[in-house]
């Protein structure tokens, strides 16, 4: 029996001891080390420059487009003094240089073009004579309005670069010159234009210059006009300003891998003188045989009351060099 109460005694003690305790929270017994038990240094910052090393894909957008050529033609023949057939011996050079720029940025396009050409023949007997010489510089810039059609301005220089004569026949039967006829700026014309260009494409252009400036020049004191108008250039001056209608065509097309035909027409009609207005075509056809060897045939038609009453021509076919940049 002692052992029963002793158990229910500390059984009771047990109890009570457990209902007099206090609750306590784990997490407040935690211990919660020290914030400044471990010193912590802020670094200080040195800002400097860094030079970012470039992308190997540097991409620029380029909106200039070159292209030249340089040719020269030579063509030769001869005969022996007891050749039945017939026939002269000659010789003759002919040279060309030509360039065109063009910067095309969004709606707005500037184009300008070079063309040189120079060359002679001598036939035997016979004195050195011209059969081809003109400098022609043409700019143009212009704003798209639609998707065919522009405003432009252009600008073009033409003259030649050497003296022509005329020639005869002496009273001993010798080759003889009997005038002159042109030199450098005599004439000189500079054309101002302004008004619409059709574009369907990069081969083919339209212009119609109903704004038209030209001035016509004669430097040469030979050459200026005294009993007559020469080149519509009245006696006693060396200059002439016309405004009038112009018309441009351009043509540069590619007829196949090796067949390219580039033309320009340009009619020119004072608005005094609509009725009698000035014509120009030129044409080459260029027959590509390998990279540097082609065959050109050129044509020029030309009609201009101020020169000659009846419509002048000029054609040359020559095999010879012709180098492009880009090939």
């Amino acid at each position: 029996m002692k052992h029963i109460y002793f158990s229910l005694y500390f059984l009771l003690v047990c109890g009570v001891s457990v209902a007099g305790a206090q609750t306590y929270n784990l997490d407040e017994l935690r211990h919660k080390p020290d914030t400044n038990s471990l010193k912590v240094e802020v670094p200080v910052l040195a800002v400097r420059p860094v030079t970012l090393p470039q992308s190997p894909l540097d991409l620029r957008v380029i909106y200039w487009r070159h292209w030249s050529s340089f040719g020269i033609n030579v063509n030769q023949s001869s005969f022996s003094e007891n050749w039945n057939a017939g026939g002269v011996n000659s010789i003759s050079v002919g040279a060309l240089i030509s360039h065109k720029s063009d910067y095309t940025r969004n709606n707005t396009n500037f184009v300008t073009e070079l063309a040189l050409q120079y060359g002679k023949v001598k036939n035997r007997d016979q004195f050195a004579r011209k059969n081809n010489d003109r400098i022609f510089w043409d700019n143009k810039l212009s704003v798209k309005i639609a998707k065919n059609w522009s405003l432009y301005t252009a600008l073009t220089f033409e003259t030649q670069f050497d003296v022509g004569y005329s020639y005869g026949t002496s009273s001993d039967g010798r080759d003889s010159i009997t005038g002159l006829i042109s030199n450098f700026m005599a004439p000189g014309y500079i054309t101002e234009s302004l008004g619409l260009e059709f574009k369907p494409d990069e081969t083919f252009s339209l212009r119609f210059g109903t704004g038209t400036a030209r001035q016509t020049f004669i430097m040469d004191d030979r050459l200026l006009p005294i009993l007559e108008p020469r080149f519509g250039v009245e006696p006693g001056k060396r200059f002439r300003n016309d405004l009038a209608f112009q018309l441009t065509a351009n043509l540069d097309r590619d007829l196949g891998e090796n067949f390219n035909l580039k033309s320009r027409y340009n009619l020119f009609a004072n608005y005094n003188e609509l009725s009698d207005p000035a014509h120009r075509l030129d044409a080459t056809l260029t027959a590509r045989v390998t990279r540097i060897v082609n065959v050109t045939l050129n044509g020029i038609i030309l009609y201009d009351s101020r020169m000659d009453g009846a419509v002048q021509t000029s054609q040359t076919l020559a095999l010879g060099l012709l180098y492009k940049i880009p090939k």
